[in-house]
C-alpha cells in the first residue's frame, strides 16, 4: 500500500498550508492557478509536514493553525464544543438554535476550532461578525441555522483572526518563502511585512491591526453595515471626492489630506456592503496594473 503524500504549500502573500490534493484543495477550492503556489517540501510523514507548517506560518507571519495538521486530519461529521453540537458537512457547518440566538452562544464559544473539507476556521470575535452577516436559517427548521464552509474557510484565510508573531528559522526554504514574500508585498516602516493594501492581517513584526480592520471596526459599531446601503456609500464617495477636488485647487494641504483619507474610508465600507473587501479590490487593480507599460502626457499616465 501506497503512503499517503502530505504537500506543504505557499500561496506568497497569502498563507502557507498543508494538503493531500492540492489541484482540488489549491486550485479548485482556493482558485488559484499552478503559477500562483510553490510546494514548499512533500513527504509522507504528517508529523513532519504538520510541524513545518506552523513554523513556515509563525515565520512568514501568516495565520498561525491552532492545531497542527496530523490533529485536524481525521473524519469529522459532529464536534461539541462547551456543550453546543455543531454538525460539519462537506459543504456546511450547523449551528443548533435559532439565529437570534446564535450570537451570545458563539460568544461564549471564541477561541474554538474546527476543520472542514476547505480548511479549519473557528470562532473570534471578528469571524462572530462574518458569521452573523452569512448565517443562513436551515429550510427544515427554524431552530437551526448555517453557514456554507467554502466561503467561511476562505475568509479565514485572508484574515489573521488569531494574530501571529515572527520569530527566526534559518533555513534556504524560508529564505525563499519570505523573497517570494517580499515582491509580492511592500515594508511597513519597520521593516515587517505590511498590508500595504494587499494583505488584511497584521504585521509581524510590529503587530499593528490594520487601519482598514479598524474602518471596519469603527463602521460595524456603529450599524453601518447593518443598515447602510451600497448606493448611499457610492453617493457619499462621489461627495468626498468633490470636496478632496475642492481641497486640491485651494492647495490647503490639510484638508487635501482629510479628503482622501475621507475617500478610503467611504471605499472601505462600500467594498464591505458589495460583499467583498477593500484589500481584495486593491489587489485586483494592481494585478491588472503592476505589468503595465505607458507613459507620462501632460501630467497623466496613458497605458499603451
Amino acid at each position: 500500500m501506497t503512503d499517503k503524500m502530505y504537500y506543504l504549500y505557499h500561496i506568497p502573500g497569502k498563507k502557507i498550508g498543508v494538503t493531500t490534493n492540492l489541484e482540488e484543495r489549491v486550485e479548485h477550492q482556493q482558485g488559484y492557478d499552478k503559477s500562483e503556489y510553490q510546494v514548499i517540501m512533500s513527504t509522507s510523514d504528517i508529523d513532519l509536514v504538520s510541524e513545518r507548517e506552523i513554523s513556515l506560518q509563525k515565520a512568514l507571519g501568516y495565520r498561525v493553525d491552532r492545531k497542527l495538521y496530523k490533529d485536524l486530519y481525521k473524519p469529522i461529521n459532529q464536534i461539541t464544543i462547551n456543550n453546543m453540537r455543531i454538525n460539519v458537512t462537506e459543504m456546511t457547518t450547523t449551528f443548533p438554535c435559532p439565529v437570534s440566538k446564535l450570537k451570545g452562544q458563539l460568544m461564549d464559544k471564541i477561541g474554538m476550532q474546527w476543520e472542514t473539507d476547505s480548511g479549519p476556521v473557528g470562532i473570534t470575535s471578528k469571524s462572530i461578525e462574518w458569521i452573523m452577516d452569512n448565517v443562513k436559517v436551515s429550510q427544515y427548521t427554524q431552530d437551526r441555522c448555517y453557514v456554507y464552509n467554502k466561503a467561511f474557510a476562505r475568509w479565514f484565510d485572508n484574515h489573521d483572526v488569531y494574530g501571529s508573531k515572527n520569530f527566526n528559522w534559518n533555513s534556504n526554504t524560508l529564505d525563499n518563502a519570505k523573497q517570494m514574500n517580499d515582491q509580492y508585498n511592500g515594508k511597513c516602516r519597520t521593516g515587517a511585512l505590511s498590508p500595504a493594501g494587499l494583505r488584511e492581517d497584521k504585521c509581524p513584526d510590529c503587530d499593528c491591526m490594520s487601519q482598514f480592520d479598524l474602518i471596519r471596526e469603527w463602521a460595524s459599531e456603529r450599524g453601518l453595515y447593518d443598515k447602510g446601503d451600497p448606493k448611499t456609500q457610492a453617493l457619499k464617495l462621489v461627495e468626498e471626492v468633490g470636496e478632496t477636488c475642492r481641497a486640491i485647487l485651494k492647495q490647503d494641504e490639510p484638508e487635501i489630506v482629510d479628503g482622501i483619507g475621507d475617500c478610503v474610508v467611504v471605499l472601505t465600507n462600500l467594498a464591505h456592503l458589495c460583499d467583498t473587501s477593500i484589500e481584495e479590490c486593491t489587489r485586483n487593480a494592481y494585478n491588472e496594473i503592476k505589468n503595465r507599460k505607458g507613459r507620462m502626457d501632460n501630467g497623466t499616465f496613458k497605458k499603451n
